[in-house]
């Protein structure tokens, strides 16, 4: 007498052509499947017996896609799709205060939505599934980025310049503290808090953000040494390069992330190194600005978390992680003339698995069983995606973004082939184009 089987009950059956999980043994699986029940991987294994065991309610064919885990964004400023193209061409110090910060005096919190919005949907269409932003009118881009799906750090940004989002330093710690309030239990966004930089906060502003931080447990992130000229006026100023004065004051630890590191020596490699500080690495903004390339290798070498960050849409011009992974492969590779730098399996952890660890958020950044099922796929039709002797090859420096045919977070479909099943894209451009004409129209 034959024995009959009953196959597992299961929400989704996601079928792909080569699986990189990014696990700690870098499996690569090809012919694979993930089982996903209550948006974590129940599964994952041979598409054929998979197949056979679970009856899912749903199947996600990507049997002819290369299956990453949701790129992970650790740096960036997602409302300012707002100012893309507004100033180009021009060193920091003049972008920031002679454009941008003008600018952004007429924000309010609808106008912050839509770019935000605008934001989480260039970054689903590219494969990115988390994002750490910095920014005013949090509340607008906790709902926004709710309405988009997709997971975020959401960092009340602080600095002693009034504007638009808030008068006082005060103002903006309590909203900081309302953002925690509201996030706590949050199963895709997390609260963080984030002093601008050493140029726009005090010593007193810095240490009370650092307070809030270790008070609070969340995430500490700052703009940080990403200048030459950073340094040089925070020695003048403070008696100190930007790193030693950031750990003078309480900053780094291993709940704290740093934007930029372009502008580091061995001593500040050194200093990162001991108190576990991150480093989100910005290239292709840090090119742009012409601020100068982070010494990636080394700090990697000393044992620093560094992860990759897009930067605000305004300074790089993209919100493209998978553009970003290239880019930062090739700059270490060209400023030390050694193509061995920053390999391409380097590079992926950066985008997946480092930029998790960076955020505090290490369940993220691979296909595991238990783990979240955040993920991208990329199209392996494309021309540039074939022989595909070398997938992960292939996805840092073979694929543009372009290729991105479906990105999932927590098992929901956020983005297919073009389409944004959650929202009204043409309702959504229609309406970012009228409020970005607005805020940037001359005299206004």
């Amino acid at each position: 007498m034959q024995t009959q089987h009953t196959a597992f009950p299961c929400d989704m059956l996601v079928a792909a052509g080569i699986l990189v999980t990014q696990d700690d043994d870098r499996r690569i699986l090809s012919d694979a499947a993930l089982v996903v029940t209550d948006g974590r991987i129940a599964a994952i294994g041979p598409a054929d017996a998979l197949a056979k065991a679970y009856a899912p309610r749903e199947t996600l064919d990507l049997s002819g896609c290369l299956v990453l885990p949701g790129l992970v964004n650790t740096h960036g400023h997602a409302a300012m799709t707002l100012f893309r193209g507004l100033c180009d061409d021009a060193p920091l110090s003049v972008w920031l205060s002679e454009h941008i910060w003008p600018a952004e005096a007429r924000l309010d919190a609808a106008a912050v939505s839509l770019g935000t919005r605008l934001a989480c949907a260039e970054m689903l269409a590219t494969g990115t599934t988390c994002f750490c932003d910095a920014y005013l009118y949090v509340d607008a881009i906790a709902d926004a980025v709710e309405e988009a799906g997709m997971r975020a750090v959401i960092s009340q940004g602080v600095f002693e310049i009034e504007n638009a989002g808030f008068k006082t330093v005060d103002a903006a710690l309590n909203a900081a503290g309302a953002l925690t309030d509201r996030l706590a239990g949050h199963d895709r966004l997390r609260p963080a808090i984030f002093p601008h930089a050493v140029y726009t906060c005090s010593a007193k502003t810095l240490t009370r953000c650092a307070d809030f931080a270790r008070s609070q447990n969340v995430l500490l992130s700052t703009h940080a040494a990403e200048t030459a000229r950073e340094n040089e006026d925070c020695l003048q100023a403070n008696g100190a390069r930007v790193i030693p004065y950031l750990n003078e004051l309480g900053l780094l630890g291993q709940n704290t992330l740093l934007a930029h590191g372009v502008a580091l020596d061995a001593a500040d490699i050194g200093i990162l190194a001991a108190t576990g500080t991150s480093v989100a690495h910005c290239p292709k903004s840090n090119m742009k600005l012409g601020s100068g390339i982070a010494p990636v290798a080394a700090l990697r070498e000393a044992g620093v978390t560094v992860a990759l960050g897009t930067d605000g849409a305004a300074s790089n011009n993209t919100l493209n992680l998978i553009s970003e992974m290239q880019t930062a492969a090739l700059l270490q590779k060209v400023a030390a003339c050694d193509p061995t730098l920053l390999a391409a399996e380097a590079a992926l952890d950066m985008a997946t698995r480092d930029g998790a660890a960076a955020i505090g958020w290490p369940e993220l950044g691979r296909l595991t069983v238990g783990g979240p099922a955040d993920l991208c796929a990329l199209d392996m039709s494309r021309p540039q995606l074939t022989p595909a002797f070398d997938p992960v090859s292939d996805a840092v420096y073979a694929a543009n973004g372009g290729e991105v045919a479906c990105t999932m977070v927590a098992g929901k479909v956020l983005y297919r082939n073009g389409a944004f099943p959650g929202f009204d894209y043409p309702a959504l451009v229609a309406a970012f184009k009228e409020t970005a004409a607005r805020l940037t129209r001359p005299g206004a």
